[in-house]
């Protein structure tokens, strides 16, 4: 069986190697709009990975807390609760 998986690999890597290092040299013209087009595409990538990495950062943070026992709202400053009836107004 080990011999059938390196045989497989040799050739995986000579059609690597082909496909690679073998081909002539493109002589192509990349337009200015499509470079554009890839560095905001990276850009959208990017923002959405940190987006992503924030929300479930936050989540880990609030669960060790939770189950630590630590309460950071305790300190904070909170409004008194109020109604407005509107009544009083004479509607």
């Amino acid at each position: 069986m080990k011999k059938i998986a390196r045989k497989l690999g040799l050739v995986a890597l000579i059609a690597v190697y082909l496909t690679i290092f073998a081909m002539p040299a493109a002589h192509a013209y990349i337009d200015p709009s499509t470079t554009t087009y890839l560095i905001q595409a990276i850009a959208g990538i990017a923002v959405a990975a940190g987006s992503v990495g924030l929300i479930y950062w936050r989540r880990m943070k609030k669960k060790l807390n939770d189950k630590m026992g630590i309460d950071l709202d305790k300190n904070k400053e909170r409004d008194a609760d109020f109604a407005v009836n509107d009544e009083e107004k004479g509607e």
